[in-house]
């Protein structure tokens, strides 16, 4: 017999008098099962988000029944409240299995259910289920009187189930690789809301053609007084070479050690403006010399899906949760309360963890907290008066971890959002010069991040491959603007004239790399030299 996975912190079964068919009908079970049980359970579970707080109770707030020719399955809509007085929602489809029946040993809890022996588990560790799933898709019929709605894409062309897997380590939610072509992304936190990922995928698909995103091929959801609830989203599984994010690292890596094989001197690179458009033919022979052509033709390349997606997002008059606008006192009124609180959060982090930070990090933050005033004040600096370009739906969390390499290509995926903004947040009418600012964020995450993890592999000073680290960045985003830009323009996306250009790249650079400030200060507080280098250069000091 074969060792189950929290099995051992029980003594003995959880012991029920009624039925799995009934379960979720009984009071009895539900209260059990919410607290002895999935308390347990859920705060261990990789997409659990509410590991930073203090579990006070979970409530079932909602279920649906979902049965296949074998089994009977159960939708669990759950409602964790927090401590500190707030509450998330999850989504855990269950299962109850005899000993023979388990596809896996990760069990949530021994039960017996009206005598009956078997365990309780996560549904989608069971074939039969992901196959139920998957069945219930490409058999989906309009108007289907049920709790939950299952679509079929436009894009589906599978006519039947071959096999089922999970695609690998993830943080929030689950993904089943399909007969080796789909992924249905099982969404663990959920909302009362439709997903942007779902949104904004299905409308590239069915609505734009969008070429250069996985294609949305269905989705389960829950059609409820309060809005569509979207628990699944399947789409296509793109063949790639791993994300952008593991090529930049590898290219980067491969610059630097140039540095030494070709004997270049760093004081002697020629060095440009941040933000300089550059046409290839622009770029000084001494930096293709040492950085190679291949990655600046990749950089175009990510810039014009950037710039297409864009132009996808900001082009249809018809559909008003994509229709292009202008800005406006609201928008302006909602974007600097966002950023003024944001700001003295991070402001908060940094003063409580200045005494884990040394050396440059130490200095930086130094220079960060005697800059603080003119930082809050370029956040208050927003005069929409003056903004002549449009606001579109963007993806809001875009770097190099979202992008797929596909040969010489790109597929952009995960279009859910920044992880700490609300559902409405995300959904809010942004200029797409922010995704491009997310991408130069991870441009410079990318250089820096080489340098960090290389254990003094490069025979340089720190501080001269910081330097190096700067040069390479700026023609990184030259070239990525240049290219940006053009295809935008030429698409009729609009972004605004140079003036503007400029003055949002900032903008968002700044809220960008203040975002990151926190995330670092919090988990890994020597890597916070990154955002604060890049906030100090953002603002001249």
């Amino acid at each position: 017999m074969v060792d189950k996975i929290n099995e051992a912190e029980y003594q003995n079964p959880f012991v029920f008098h009624t039925d799995w068919e009934d379960a979720l009908e009984d009071e009895n079970f539900n209260k059990i099962f919410a607290s002895d049980i999935l308390e347990n359970y859920i705060i261990n579970k990789r997409w659990y988000g509410g590991k930073a707080s203090t579990l006070k109770y979970i409530e079932i707030v909602h279920y649906f029944k979902i049965s296949s020719n074998d089994n009977t399955y159960y939708g669990v809509l759950l409602e964790v409240n927090f401590k500190e007085a707030f509450y998330q929602h999850y989504f855990m489809p269950l299962a109850f299995m005899s000993e023979e029946d388990l596809d896996t040993n990760t069990v949530i809890a021994p039960v017996i259910m009206n005598e009956k022996e078997g365990y309780l588990v996560d549904a989608l560790h069971q074939e039969d289920f992901r196959k139920l799933l998957f069945d219930k898709i490409i058999h989906s019929k309009k108007n289907e009187e049920s709790k939950v709605t299952f679509h079929k894409g436009k894009a589906l062309h599978s006519k039947e189930y071959i096999s089922s897997h999970f695609m690998g380590v993830e943080q929030s939610n689950t993904s089943i690789v399909y007969n080796d072509n789909l992924v249905l992304k099982i969404f663990r936190r959920i909302y009362i809301s439709m997903n942007p990922d779902y949104e904004i995928s299905r409308f590239l698909t069915e609505r734009m053609n969008f070429k250069h995103s996985p294609a949305y091929t269905g989705s389960i959801s829950i059609v409820s007084s309060d809005g569509n609830i979207t628990l699944g989203l399947m789409q296509e599984l793109v063949p790639n070479q791993g994300d952008a994010w593991k090529y930049m690292l590898e290219e980067v890596d491969r610059i630097f050690d140039n540095l030494n094989a070709k004997k270049i001197s760093i004081s002697k690179l020629p060095d440009i403006d941040l933000f300089k458009r550059l046409k290839l033919n622009d770029v000084p022979h001494e930096i293709i010399d040492w950085a190679g052509l291949s990655i600046f033709l990749k950089i175009q390349t990510l810039a014009t899906r950037t710039a297409e997606m864009h132009i996808a997002l900001g082009s249809d008059i018809h559909e008003t949760a994509f229709t292009p606008l202008t800005y406006n006192g609201d928008y302006s009124v909602w974007l600097k309360n966002r950023l003024t609180y944001q700001f003295q959060n991070r402001l908060n982090i940094l003063e409580n963890n200045l005494h884990k930070l040394d050396g440059l990090a130490l200095e930086l933050a130094n220079q960060f907290l005697d800059h603080k005033k003119e930082i809050r004040k370029a956040f208050l600096d927003f005069d929409w008066t003056q903004m002549k370009s449009e606001r579109i739906r963007i993806h809001g969390d875009y770097h190099l971890g979202q992008v797929l390499v596909n040969g010489d290509d790109f597929y952009i995926l995960d279009f859910e959002g920044e992880p700490e903004s609300t559902i409405r947040d995300r959904k809010v009418k942004q200029p797409p010069l922010k995704d491009v600012a997310g991408m130069f964020r991870s441009f410079h995450y990318s250089i820096y991040a080489t340098i960090f993890n290389s254990n003094d592999k490069y025979p340089y000073e720190q501080e001269e491959l910081f330097q190096a680290s700067e040069i390479l960045y700026k023609y990184f985003v030259g070239v990525f603007l240049n290219t940006y830009v053009e295809v935008a323009q030429a698409g009729n996306l609009n972004i605004g004239y140079q003036k503007e250009i400029d003055f949002l790249l900032r903008y968002c650079l700044l809220e960008k790399a203040i975002y990151e400030l926190g995330y670092e200060l919090n988990s890994r507080p020597r890597w916070s030299v990154i955002p604060l280098r890049g906030i100090a250069s953002i603002m001249n000091f």
